[in-house]
């Protein structure tokens, strides 16, 4: 269980209003109450009701699964079950994974949960982890560690400055939304990790050039160019479902579309799950 669930409720609520850089008034405004209101649940003269809680937390923007850990150190019920992506509660959520992993081919696309780790994928993604290290593939297969890992992606990333930066990046926003332990140890493992001698400086892509930040892969047919998309999932009430997305990865060239259509004929279907 995460410590914070055994915190009193009010210093959570108040770590979780500095975390998103807020005051008391502020808050409350948002929330449509008084900020001696707001004060009082932080400093535990008032236990804050199931209703008015939620909408704290809401303004707060703080994610299903802190918000069971809110409402378990105020006494209340948990309100946000987490289940197993093929729990039969999720059987619809899961087809429309599949749906959109598949629908994807020829060009890789992921599902990914709260850590980064693959929870499923299509065919075409294993044409990107090509040569990675098989200790690194062995479940749970972890997105951002075999991409900047030295048995992993790391020697194929042609612009791997830019990519490194833009996933610790996103790592950082991740434990700042979530204040998730497993991401701070999964960060300082990242950063431990020694960049290729020959990588890129750490300049920024062109606008006259790009769209949007490429990542570049080393291949036997030459540099292989993506963009990438990330979907979730709208107003999910499930934990899993809420923290679940799908990373799906577009040809950035006409060189690298064609590459992946005759490495994987639409025709021939099917998904991999790890």
């Amino acid at each position: 269980m995460n410590s914070t669930a055994i915190r009193p409720v009010g210093e959570q609520l108040r770590d979780w209003r500095q975390r998103r850089r807020m005051t008391q008034m502020d808050l409350a405004a948002a929330a449509e109450t008084s900020t001696r209101h707001v004060s009082f649940i932080e400093t535990g003269r008032s236990l804050p009701s199931r209703a008015m809680l939620m909408r704290l937390a809401e303004h707060l923007a703080v994610p299903l699964r802190e918000r069971n850990h809110l409402l378990t150190a105020a006494g209340l019920a948990p309100m946000y079950r987490e289940s197993r992506l093929d729990a039969p509660a999720l059987q619809q959520a899961q087809a429309a994974v599949e749906l959109v992993l598949k629908g994807h081919e020829p060009y890789p696309a992921v599902a990914l949960d709260r850590h980064w780790n693959i929870v499923a994928a299509n065919r075409a993604a294993t044409l990107m982890l090509a040569d990675v290290d098989p200790a690194l593939l062995a479940p749970p297969v972890n997105m951002v560690r075999i991409s900047l890992h030295p048995g992993g992606m790391a020697g194929r990333i042609v612009n791997f400055a830019q990519i490194r930066a833009h996933l610790l990046h996103n790592v950082q926003r991740q434990i700042d939304l979530t204040a998730d332990p497993q991401l701070r140890e999964l960060q300082q493992e990242l950063l431990s990790y020694p960049v290729p001698p020959d990588a890129d400086a750490a300049q920024p892509p062109s606008l006259a050039d790009n769209v949007a930040l490429q990542l570049k892969l080393r291949s036997t047919t030459g540099v292989l160019s993506f963009i990438s998309t990330i979907t979730v999932f709208g107003t999910p009430l499930d934990i899993t479902l809420a923290e679940l997305a799908i990373e799906s990865f577009f040809p950035a060239d006409a060189h690298t579309a064609l590459v992946l259509r005759q490495a994987l004929p639409r025709e021939d279907d099917g998904t991999t799950r790890q």
